[in-house]
């Protein structure tokens, strides 16, 4: 398939340079297991699982018949006042895939809509407490939560934000990316002190202003920053000391990438509020939820007044859309029939030693990883640090690899199904690239 560039004109492209784009277009025609294709009909190993959605690899028969079938059977449902028996099902396989005490479900359309629906979640929870003053955020520098103006609010990069004025009331703890942490394999053992940094913040704002803290156990957009050992734990206690809700943005660590079913079952500290999408679906139809504990659901039932009134005045059309609630049930049976989380876990440090041996590299200044994720920083251009990655990622995919390149990163996050050779294909890609670059 060729499109003119007439044709290309149409479509402003999220997230995209677009006036490079469609001088020298990239497009994919088709996908299937690790590899997409392309226009020109080469194969083009994905080497970020989709947009880290589809760890299952492409084309599951499985989900492809599950969406089939329900097209077919009930192809959108009414998602308010009525309901469908799909994610009531949905709704139970989360609840017992995400760590416990954490039992109700509430279902959107894509990470950034779970964001602030969990922003939402929280002002609402305190105000029916009684508290109505706490409506201020703590996000984290260099965190990404997503484009809408919640996520971008207490999102802690520049980049997002600068275009578009006052968001949300929010303030930010520092960044975990330390110098003295570089080249760190899996999570750093220093930087747990930065915690207490959201102390100063509380002291700051006071406590009783504040509605919750937000972060991603790992960040994934910013370059994949592992937590320091003990740094989650101690906001969980900061949290609780001052009650302080926790959110938890696991819309890229959710469902597996972590060598876990969530980052916060691999790291062990339980949030108040856990954000999912990307890999709900295996990328197939778009899908979020945002998972709440018993606190906060109660609150809600016990203050929404007669029992036909509505408790939390917030939904999307498409919230449990029944055909994107199939495309989940089969993925996640996917995910546990199939053993995928083991599987990240078997390769995991395959993959660790495969992106380390990119040290040394001309312009490589920094490597992290974890499980099935790995970020690399590369040095700048004068004044352009987000040209080199782009330069790399465009050499990559000429020689058949797709990666991700944002800020001055590449982010690498291969399907779940990947095996050594492909490992160590997509990782002599990147290394070749570098030394091609200028």
């Amino acid at each position: 398939m060729t499109l003119s560039k007439d044709e290309l004109e149409a479509h402003w492209m999220p997230f995209t340079g677009n006036r490079q784009f469609k001088n020298d277009p990239r497009i994919i025609t088709g996908a299937n297991g690790a590899y997409y294709t392309d226009a020109k009909g080469r194969q083009v190993f994905d080497g970020l699982s989709g947009l880290w959605t589809c760890g299952a690899g492409h084309g599951r028969e499985e989900i492809v018949n599950a969406v089939s079938s329900q097209v077919a059977n009930l192809d959108y449902s009414p998602g308010f006042q009525f309901g469908h028996e799909l994610s009531f099902k949905l709704a139970n396989k989360v609840v017992e895939l995400t760590p416990k005490g954490l039992d109700y479900v509430f279902f959107t359309d894509s990470g950034s809509e779970t964001i602030d629906t969990a922003l939402k979640i929280a002002r609402g929870y305190w105000c029916n407490r009684g508290q109505a003053d706490k409506t201020k955020f703590i996000g984290r520098i260099k965190g990404y939560h997503g484009v809408n103006y919640g996520g971008v609010g207490v999102g802690g990069i520049e980049f997002n934000r600068t275009l578009f004025g006052q968001t949300v009331e929010a303030d930010h703890i520092p960044h975990t990316l330390l110098e003295e942490n570089r080249y760190c394999r899996g999570m750093p053992d220093y930087g747990a002190h930065l915690a207490d940094k959201l102390e100063e913040l509380i002291v700051l704002h006071d406590a009783s202003s504040i509605a919750a803290v937000i972060v991603e156990p790992l960040s994934g957009t910013a370059g994949v920053l592992p937590p320091p050992r003990g740094y989650l734990h101690r906001l969980r206690e900061i949290c609780t000391e001052h009650d302080i809700l926790l959110i938890f943005d696991e819309v890229i660590t959710g469902f597996g990438r972590m060598g876990a079913m969530t980052g916060a079952g691999e790291f062990r500290v339980t949030p108040d509020i856990m954000t999912l999408a990307k890999q709900i679906t295996n990328g197939t139809v778009p899908l979020g939820a945002v998972v709440v504990g018993a606190k906060i659901y109660n609150t809600y039932m016990e203050n929404g007044g007669p029992d036909y009134m509505v408790e939390f005045p917030h939904g999307y059309t498409y919230s449990a859309h029944p055909v994107a609630c199939a495309a989940a049930i089969a993925a996640l049976d996917i995910l546990v029939n199939d053993n995928l989380v083991d599987k990240v876990k078997q390769m995991a440090p395959i993959f660790e030693d495969a992106v380390h041996s990119l040290k040394g590299r001309p312009f490589v200044t920094d490597i992290r990883n974890y499980g099935l994720a790995a970020g690399i920083s590369l040095g700048h251009y004068p004044g352009e640090p987000a040209r080199r990655p782009f330069e790399l990622g465009l050499k990559c995919f000429e020689k058949g690899f797709y990666i991700r390149w944002g800020g001055d990163t590449i982010q690498l996050a291969p399907p779940f199904i990947v095996n050594t050779d492909q490992i160590n294909g997509l990782i002599n890609a990147v290394g070749e690239s570098l030394d091609e670059l200028s």
